[in-house]
């Protein structure tokens, strides 16, 4: 039966045996995808002229979305599509033969379009033939940290600068929360939140929206216990090494080499070091990184986040090695300081740098800038 003629006659479909239907999926599907890669391709060319300007549009992404009947991020992966053909002849061929599909492609040409000439097809094309392509984009993040580490960080560090959490009252006091958060954030607040969203008996009839909510006001108010985030990483991701592929973190995508050190420096995360060959060499827990003597000291003698002009408080900021552990710094009270979250992940991430004195002061350093807007100092 041909495709188009099963998609219109309801009762010829139903007719069907279990393999002549799984059958006609799979070609529906194919014809599905070829479809989809014409019109990126004419995405692609409507991208380079002005009919959108023509017609009013701010942009050939609004354009295409509006009279495409599309999303913004559907129009933009057609256009990224479409672009990147002259980059991917062996994925376009796979789908073509039916090995892969056009999700593939979406997910290769948005790597291609990262990474600029440090992508590379032949190396990720049996990946793509191998796996779904929500695992393809999976594997497509390690390769484009790989690739580029300083980038992927930058992006990163990016998605930090958007977090947003927005509040308002109505007017019989109930309360509206909309905001985004980047992966690492999102992580830690679905770690916390998804043990204290679980129904606790037979008789729990919430739905997950008013469990998680519950759970937040329960965290809010101190209840649950300490986050605990599973983070696996190769000793090259940890040392921050050329080629290291990123750090797996349990219920996120995959995270950058510079938020590893930052994890790794003092945090609630239990972490497991893998070598070269992906084997377990070490498994430990946050408690094995500072001792609960050295804590307790190091909450006595700095109060607070030392950075100048911050007074979080002890119990908002984490042990920092002033030269850390990777790097042989030793976990001893000489070579910590307290730091809050912000200026703890300043110091990883946002490149500043943080000395003590001789008699004890800290002095924090600005991160150098060559070119582009001045860095973006503490708040």
């Amino acid at each position: 039966m041909d495709v188009m003629d099963a998609a219109s006659a309801v009762i010829e479909i139903e007719q069907l045996s279990d393999d002549e239907l799984a059958d006609t999926f799979i070609r529906g599907c194919r014809v599905r995808d070829q479809h989809n890669l014409f019109l990126a391709r004419v995405a692609a060319e409507l991208a380079k002229r002005n009919k959108y300007d023509d017609d009013g549009f701010v942009s050939p992404i609004d354009w295409i979305r509006f009279n495409g009947h599309m999303t913004a991020g559907a129009a933009a992966n057609s256009v990224a599509v479409g672009e990147s053909l002259h980059r991917m002849p062996e994925s376009m061929e796979a789908m073509a033969a039916g090995e892969i599909g056009y999700a593939h492609l979406t997910v290769m040409a948005r790597t291609a379009e990262d990474l600029g000439e440090r992508f590379d097809e032949s190396v990720l094309i049996n990946k793509a033939r191998e796996n779904s392509p929500g695992k393809f984009h999976y594997i497509c993040t390690h390769y484009r940290h790989a690739a580029d580490p300083q980038r992927y960080a930058e992006e990163q560090a990016e998605q930090v600068q958007q977090r947003r959490l927005k509040l308002s009252k109505w007017m019989d006091g109930t309360v509206l929360l909309s905001g985004q958060f980047d992966p690492e954030g999102g992580a830690v607040l679905l770690t916390r939140l998804e043990p204290m969203a679980r129904k606790t008996g037979a008789h729990d009839d919430r739905d997950l929206e008013q469990r998680n909510a519950d759970a937040l006001v329960e965290m809010a108010a101190g209840g649950g216990s300490q986050a605990q985030i599973q983070v696996t990483s190769s000793i090259e991701t940890l040392l921050g090494l050329a080629g290291a592929p990123a750090a797996d973190m349990e219920l996120s995508l995959p995270i950058s080499s510079k938020a590893v050190e930052r994890l790794a420096c003092d945090s609630s995360i239990a972490r497991v070091l893998l070598d070269s060959d992906s084997m377990v060499i070490d498994v430990g827990r946050s408690k094995r990184v500072v001792s609960e003597p050295t804590r307790r000291a190091l909450w006595a003698r700095d109060g607070s986040c030392r950075w100048p002009a911050c007074d979080r408080p002890a119990s908002w900021s984490a042990a920092h090695h002033v030269v850390h552990w990777i790097h042989g710094g030793a976990t001893d009270l000489d070579n910590l300081v307290l730091l809050c979250h912000r200026h703890h992940w300043m110091v990883h991430e946002g490149k500043w740098q943080i000395v003590r004195g001789d008699l004890g002061g800290i002095l924090v350093i600005p991160p150098t800038v060559t070119f582009g807007p001045p860095a973006r100092g503490p708040d």
